[in-house]
């Protein structure tokens, strides 16, 4: 089955719509580079188009009705959001899900350390990261401290003009011999991936100098005493903004596209839904790259919670009607996958690979080898949504993540699976995945979120 480039399907009027809903995403992406930040941009967006807060209407123990709009949230790092449908919760809803963490540098909780009159910043990765990628770049540090007092301080250093940027230092290939003999795992090792953050040292300080002069300036600046980090969430990530790749501005660099492409169209699909058939969902979680786990991952009891206490407001809760909504829920676990790359075609199987400018990618399964932690879709249900894509003329691709034998990743399909809905992955392919700056084509963007926008509506 052969497949082309979309560039060439479109109208003017595609091109004026791609080129809108991609200055959107960019202007998330650069508004969400952690999963607080992200929870706070998507809330505000909801809240422009109608949407409110679940808490308080239970509250207020209001009814919700066809048509209301309602959002949840789970410790500002995940979000759910409903536009509720005719249709009774016990025939199912239409569930887009994606994930809204990324692979970063996290700031330790005793962090700070002065060697060689240099101050750094001890770390711990996240995720599955090459190592080697995260040296020598201007990275910036955002993040929250909690004090003992109650009081919630947002940390954002190194993204505007006038702010410094932090570094992660790597020897220089003049000594680097024994270095580049090592396998790339251990060209940099993760004890190593260290933040360097100062230099000058506290006049009158004998011992220390240079992290006295550290911690003075946090203290003057942020109001940060040493003992704050111990609760402090503190994330390392590029600094620099989103931007558009090639001569023909054809492509999007980015840090975090893996899988925030996925959650702001399904995000940006969900804004566009009023009164739907069958109630609408737009679920954004956290911990998807350390396995989906904790009170944020999607292995929570989150979003059964969650849609519990919509079916008590929406006509009434009962342990069986919750089993049934889910059970004949339909998802779309909104996903990446890996584009193709002619400069690294062996770890493809080219025939089922995902292409960049290809549309948006269907993966009936993930998994490693042998489809091992994999959901596999129904082929029936992959049926039914074959003829919501070409019903609403969104263009489309099928693929595998890699050559069978090579590797292979999972998403958050195989957890909602196992309440017996259909659900089938379904994003964006991706270059340069988990690397700092990932790439995805502008066509792909925008036909993920027509793609999101027809599931929501299907009846």
């Amino acid at each position: 089955m052969e497949r082309k480039s979309i560039w060439e399907k479109y109208t003017q009027e595609d091109w004026e719509k791609l080129e809108k809903t991609c200055k959107n995403y960019r202007d998330f992406l650069d508004a969400g580079k952690t999963e607080r930040e992200c929870v706070k941009e998507i809330i505000c967006q909801a809240q422009v188009k109608g949407y409110r807060n679940l808490e308080e209407l239970i509250e207020k123990q209001e009814t919700l009705k066809a048509g209301d709009k309602v959002y949840a949230v789970c410790m500002n790092k995940a979000v759910a959001l409903f536009c509720i449908g005719k249709k009774p919760l016990t025939e199912g809803m239409n569930i887009l899900g994606a994930h809204i963490d990324s692979p970063r540098l996290d700031v330790k909780q005793n962090p700070l350390y002065e060697e060689g009159d240099l101050a750094y910043f001890d770390t711990h990765y996240y995720g599955g990261i090459k190592k080697y990628q995260w040296v020598a770049l201007p990275l910036a540090i955002h993040g929250v401290v909690a004090r003992k007092d109650g009081t919630v301080q947002e940390i954002t250093i190194g993204e505007k003009d006038g702010d410094p940027v932090f570094c992660v230092s790597d020897l220089l290939i003049h000594l680097a011999g024994t270095q580049m003999e090592k396998k790339a795992a251990k060209v940099v090792e993760g004890e190593k991936l260290d933040l360097l953050i100062g230099s000058i040292p506290l006049k009158g300080e004998e011992k220390k100098a240079v992290t006295a002069n550290i911690l003075n300036l946090l203290k003057q600046q942020y109001d940060i005493e040493e003992e704050d980090f111990v609760s402090a969430e503190l994330e390392v990530v590029p600094a620099g903004r989103a931007r558009e790749l090639g001569f023909d501005r054809s492509m999007i660099i980015s840090y975090g596209q893996d899988d925030r492409v996925c959650a702001y169209t399904s995000l940006a699909a969900m804004l566009k839904i009023e009164d739907p058939e069958k109630t609408s969902c737009c679920l954004l979680v956290d911990k998807e790259e350390i396995g989906s786990v904790g009170a944020t991952g999607m292995q929570s009891r989150f979003f059964e919670n969650t849609v519990s206490e919509l079916m008590e407001l929406a006509g009434g809760y009962s342990g069986l009607k919750l089993k049934r909504c889910l059970g004949k829920s339909r998802m779309l676990s909104s996903d990446v996958n890996a584009g193709y790359d002619p400069l690294y075609a062996d770890a493809f199987d080219k025939k089922n690979a995902s292409f960049c400018g290809y549309g948006v990618v269907f993966s009936k399964f993930t998994g490693s080898r042998g489809k091992s932690g994999s959901n596999d879709a129904n082929a029936e249900y992959i049926a039914a949504l074959r003829k919501i894509m070409d019903d609403n003329n969104v263009y489309y691709q099928t693929a595998e993540l890699g050559k069978v034998d090579i590797g292979g990743g999972g998403t958050i399909a195989y957890i909602l699976s196992l309440y017996g809905m259909e659900v089938i992955d379904c994003g964006v392919a991706v270059l340069n995945m988990h690397a700092p700056w990932e790439i995805t084509s502008k066509a792909d963007v925008y036909e993920a979120e027509k793609c999101y926008e027809a599931f929501l509506n299907f009846a």
